[in-house]
């Protein structure tokens, strides 16, 4: 009898593990992206030359990431995600050598109400703007960012040490707000950042709108706190000064094999101190910078694997110091072939234009810049990639 029971135990014990570790998942994912690009005009010595180069992420960021989720019942998930950035070409950490530099939290999600998350993330452009957008996660990737990024829709800020909550969807319709602390003892507000949004989707129409502000961005301004909310030690900080807010809006329709996109964004930057070029910080000193950004674009599939998209970005630009104020403005536009092998893996072809007038001699503001490639010696630079992504 004894032996009977204690059998008995064991085989349910074995259930109960086996049905737990049924419920439990961690999935390996990535991208991997990598082309051969011409950029016309590159900065070198006194002068600018064209380029010939291998570029990592042209499209989408190189990464790979640990994702993970366990049941606890009622309707709740333990969840979270590890992601790591890095440059194919080289085998290179990006994001400053942060380990899990694009994407490191830990959260509990419920399917009635959403998720509640902690640690380095992305803020509610990112979610909801970005996607209807052509850069960032829009099919233009990187390339097609708009200029140095001052919206963030193409994903290079991140914040840390942040709390953040994207609800359940309720008839097409998801909201969020998030909070980034600044970690510094006595200096609550320096290098502290918060987020909110939403989204809607019925049918054919899709619409977001958020709203980002960062509070003295980098943590540059005494007393410095550069590992903050948006840190400017490993280069996420797109921007360094005393306040940062971006607002964004845009929509999208789809009809058939056709989808048309309109995005709209304003960057605001009171008393900018560096910005983020060619991968590394120049300084410009002032007392305000703001970007208006106008972008329309454009996607149809020739076949289920052939696509054409493109895109085309007005940005009005203001910059004031003491004794000078420019308005210099950005035009760009952007056009993308890509064909489907597979699921996971497609080429594409790629050209970028960038053109810029008004900056009246500030160097940083009047060099064309295409995402993070070296800036060109003079207002023009074009980029045309050629590539291969694959996704698993």
């Amino acid at each position: 009898m004894k032996k009977a029971l204690a059998t008995t135990l064991v085989a349910l014990a074995g259930t109960f593990c086996a049905a737990a570790h049924a419920q439990s998942s961690v999935t390996l994912y990535g991208t991997l992206d990598t082309g051969l690009d011409y950029v016309s005009n590159q900065k070198s010595g006194t002068g600018g030359k064209s380029n010939w180069l291998m570029e990592s992420g042209n499209v989408s960021t190189d990464r790979w990431g640990l994702r993970g989720n366990e049941d606890l019942g009622g309707g709740l998930s333990a969840v979270f995600d590890l992601e790591n950035g890095f440059n194919i070409d080289s085998g290179k950490f990006s994001n400053g050598g942060d380990l899990f530099g694009r994407q490191a939290w830990v959260g509990i999600a419920s399917k009635q109400w959403g998720t509640v998350m902690m640690g380095r993330q992305y803020d509610f452009l990112v979610d909801f703007v970005a996607p209807l957008s052509a850069t960032g996660s829009g099919f233009g990737g990187n390339i097609a960012d708009h200029p140095f990024d001052n919206d963030n829709l193409n994903n290079d800020l991140r914040m840390n040490n942040a709390l953040k909550f994207h609800s359940a969807t309720y008839d097409g319709l998801s909201v969020g707000g998030a909070y980034a602390f600044s970690n510094a003892a006595g200096g609550f507000s320096n290098n502290n950042a918060y987020s909110f949004g939403a989204q809607w989707a019925g049918g054919p129409l899709n619409l977001a709108v958020a709203y980002l502000q960062v509070n003295q961005p980098g943590g540059v301004n005494q007393p410095a706190n550069t590992g903050g909310a948006v840190s400017s030690s490993d280069g996420d900080a797109t921007f360094t000064g005393a306040r940062q807010r971006i607002l964004g809006a845009a929509g999208r329709y789809t009809f058939g094999a056709a989808a048309v996109g309109l995005v709209f964004t304003r960057t605001m930057l009171d008393d900018p101190r560096q910005i983020m070029q060619g991968g590394a910080y120049s300084t410009l000193d002032g007392d305000l910078l703001t970007f208006n950004n106008y972008e329309v674009n454009a996607r149809y599939a020739l076949t289920p694997a052939f696509t054409l998209g493109g895109s085309y970005t007005f940005t009005d630009g203001h910059f004031s110091d003491a004794g000078k104020s420019v308005s210099p403005k950005w035009n760009q536009f952007m056009l993308q072939a890509a064909y489907a092998l597979s699921h996971r893996t497609d080429l594409y072809l790629e050209g970028v234009y960038q053109r810029v007038s008004g900056a009246q001699g500030i160097a940083v503001l009047g060099n064309a810049s295409i995402y993070s490639l070296a800036a060109s010696s003079n207002d023009r630079q074009a980029v045309v990639a050629v590539g291969m992504r694959h996704r698993f």
